[in-house]
């Protein structure tokens, strides 16, 4: 089962992750939290294991309407909140991989009707931020 949605798109590190902050406020997402993991591992693990994963940040997205819906129909779901989203530098400097959580892994865990209406309409909005991602003018 793939459990996520990606994207490669022709820009820069820095330019994919203001883009792709913006494609999500766009479909209702804030950002609750933000891991930059290059500088995580530098810290943690040395200078060599920071470089080793390169450009790499987890966006926490949440949208409050929908979490709170989730929430309503299975307080449990808090586990799998909020949704993280990956930008990734790509295998090149003039490219850069997003990866979206794809929402109906949470389907595969809950039965209730609620969530899955959640996970339908999650999964459409990062189907969108990730569409408009692939249409955002290089720079």
């Amino acid at each position: 089962m793939s459990y996520t949605h990606s994207i490669t798109v022709p820009m820069s590190y820095e330019h994919a992750v203001e883009a792709t902050r913006a494609a999500l406020a766009e479909q209702g997402f804030g950002i609750l939290t933000e891991i930059d993991v290059k500088a995580t591992f530098t810290k943690k693990l040395g200078a060599e294991s920071g470089e080793a994963v390169g450009d790499y940040i987890i966006l926490g997205a949440c949208n409050p309407t929908l979490a709170s819906r989730a929430l309503a129909a299975e307080p449990e779901l808090g586990a799998l909140l909020p949704c993280n989203v990956v930008v990734r530098r790509g295998a090149d400097a003039q490219t850069s991989v997003v990866d979206a959580i794809d929402p109906q892994t949470m389907v595969q865990l809950s039965g209730a009707p609620a969530v899955r209406e959640v996970a339908e309409d999650a999964e459409r909005r990062l189907q969108a931020a990730l569409a408009a991602l692939g249409e955002t003018p290089a720079r």
